[in-house]
């Protein structure tokens, strides 16, 4: 016998059942929206009894999102049985989502640990990716795998953190489009929950379904006049240096309330639509870190990071997605050849400025040469070109690689004494003659060779990526699987060499971190590659904006020779590792002999 689900809200549910344990919750107990009133209409909006079919959640950090989803998780397994696809933005990220979520929420909430048996049960039907309940399956995935993604259907999808997903999965599409085909049979049943921080305008996901939205925003009121208003970071102010005296000022009276008036302000607050949604049955809300219940994310805490990020574009960045849970603009206009050409200083190519701790290259397979730059790096990613080597010949004779691998051989000169040699080379196999370049790479068996294949899209979370084994031509046997391949988010990269030639010196006498330090000696022809390329905003088929790179000028191998160099330094470990990274290498600089 069919029966309609229960009229219960998800908010609902989780007043009664949910449990929060120590194991992922700093606030054991139970469940109490009043916590976070702003939670309770995207909780209920995903709800059975709903008619909204897609839910779209830009936010800030420590607000309680990822619990709002998994408390439709909780729903769905006690209350509405139907097969469920959460997908985060790897399969590793699925796994850890399990083990620190998923589990603490069924072992912790007494009305779920009766519907799920335990991990441990023979045939219990609860692994790390895969939770049986009556009537349903939860399946967690990785946006990066497409079998993951095309494995079943859902009627009930939640996909989080949405603007780390790869731009493409395994040449198959967009990630967030596999996944909802999977819950098209499901007709007006089904119901999508997309969750993230922003990333970078004009190529965030969660933006873009934003903007489609009728974007909500949650008005609170002022606790003096009572004027309703969403909370702008603007209206934050404090004395300069002293963030402790961070109040928020009325729009309308301009009265300054404090950190302990936002329980009330939070009490009285209403999600408000503020403009016409392209999709009637898609809603869409939006909240920053300024909204953070008394004892999570003060106002106070805000003001100190964002003093913090002064002078800094990477940390400035960070904060308006995490903290105000905005996008960033980011300044793809190619900057001027000839300021870049002034600016050119006095030290020698082929020898290691000071200042340098690791060096890395990029190489650029053309059709009649190996065009190669080493690069040298130090703390904050500042940067210097050591050298410009062009190897002749064509990538399909031995020769060109022979020379690159005595290149790898070479000891550089320090200045002031000692050598270093390149830690890391990156080869871009993506030219007309990749299957010559595989079998020369392969031939070569340097471990500090990367083999590389650029791809469109941005990937900041994974800017790189691989190995994956592919086939390679070797004196004329083919190799299965016989060299690894690493792929390279370009666009990633070519923006995060454009910040740092943006840099500008300032009033302070020492240069900002990320700096490109060029040499008075390279030509002014590889400066002009060097930006030959500009970042450009076009819509798609759908109407929404993107973002994408184009040419201003044909050649461009001093660009991609530098993405390249980056790319290298990332393989290296310096951005997973940060200071610890740096530190290593200025204790192996101070011990190096000196020659």
């Amino acid at each position: 016998m069919l029966r309609p689900p229960p009229q219960l809200t998800v908010s609902e549910w989780a007043e009664r059942h949910r449990m929060l344990g120590s194991r992922a919750s700093a606030e054991p107990g139970p469940w109490r929206t009043s916590r976070t009133p702003y939670l309770k209409d995207v909780m209920d909006a995903l709800s059975a009894v709903h008619p909204a079919r897609r839910v779209v959640f830009m936010k800030g950090a420590q607000v309680g999102a990822t619990e709002s989803g998994n408390n439709w998780l909780g729903y769905i397994m006690h209350h509405v049985p139907a097969p469920a696809l959460a997908v985060q933005p790897t399969v590793e990220l699925a796994k850890r989502f399990s083990r620190q979520r998923i589990d603490p929420l069924l072992e912790e909430t007494p009305a779920l640990r009766e519907r799920v048996a335990p991990a441990r049960a023979r045939d219990s039907g609860n692994t790390m990716l895969s939770k049986e309940f009556p009537g349903g399956i939860l399946v967690l995935t990785g946006a990066n795998s497409a079998v993951g993604l095309r494995s079943m259907t859902a009627r009930f999808l939640f996909l989080d953190e949405v603007d780390a997903y790869p731009g493409d999965v395994a040449g198959e599409g967009d990630p967030i489009a596999l996944a909802e085909a999977r819950a098209r049979t499901f007709g007006w049943r089904r119901k999508a929950f997309l969750v993230s921080t922003p990333t970078i305008a004009g190529r965030s996901r969660i933006e873009r379904e934003y903007l489609a939205s009728d974007q909500r925003r949650f008005f609170v009121p002022c606790t003096a006049c009572g004027e309703m208003q969403w909370l702008r970071f603007e209206r934050l102010l404090w004395d300069k240096g002293a963030p402790e005296t961070a109040r928020y000022h009325c729009s309308a009276c301009d009265h300054p309330m404090q950190e302990h008036d936002k329980t009330a302000m939070l009490g009285g607050g209403e999600w408000r639509a503020t403009a016409e949604g392209q999709d009637p049955h898609t809603i869409g809300f939006h909240i920053s870190a300024l909204y953070s219940p008394v004892g999570w994310l003060s106002w106070e805490q805000i003001a100190r990071d964002w003093e913090a990020a002064q002078g800094k574009p990477e940390d400035v960045k960070t904060f308006k997605n995490t903290v105000l849970g905005e996008t960033w603009q980011e300044q793809g206009e190619a900057p001027d050849w000839e300021r870049l050409v002034e600016r050119r200083e006095d030290f020698a190519m082929g020898v290691v400025p000071p200042g340098a701790l690791v060096l890395t290259a990029g190489v650029d397979v053309q059709d009649d040469r190996l065009e190669c730059d080493v690069w040298g790096w130090a703390e904050g990613f500042t940067s210097w070109l050591v050298d410009h080597v062009v190897i002749p010949g064509s990538p399909r004779d031995r020769e060109p690689w022979d020379e690159l691998a005595r290149l790898l051989a070479r000891d550089w000169p320090r200045h002031g004494g000692g050598t270093l040699r390149i830690a890391r080379l990156c080869v871009d196999t993506g030219g007309r003659d990749t299957a010559a370049v595989y079998g020369h790479l392969r031939r070569l068996r340097d471990p500090r060779i990367a083999p590389t294949k650029g791809i469109d899209g941005w990937n900041r979370a994974q800017p790189v990526q691989g190995p994956t084994p592919v086939d390679a031509l070797v004196n004329g046997q083919k190799l299965r699987r016989g060299l690894k391949l690493w792929t390279v988010s370009v666009s990633t990269w070519k923006a995060d060499l454009y910040r740092r030639l943006w840099l500008g010196r300032g009033d302070a006498e020492e240069l900002p971190p990320g700096w490109v330090h060029l040499p008075r000696a390279i030509e002014v022809e590889w400066v002009k590659q060097l930006v030959a390329e500009q970042l450009r905003t076009t819509k798609d088929r759908r109407g929404f904006a993107r973002q994408e790179w184009a040419k201003l000028r044909e050649r461009n191998e001093a660009l991609d020779c530098a993405v390249l160099a980056r790319a290298a330094l990332w393989l290296l470990g310096a951005d997973r590792y940060g200071e610890q990274f740096w530190a290593r290498l200025r204790d192996e600089a101070a011990d190096a002999p000196l020659a």
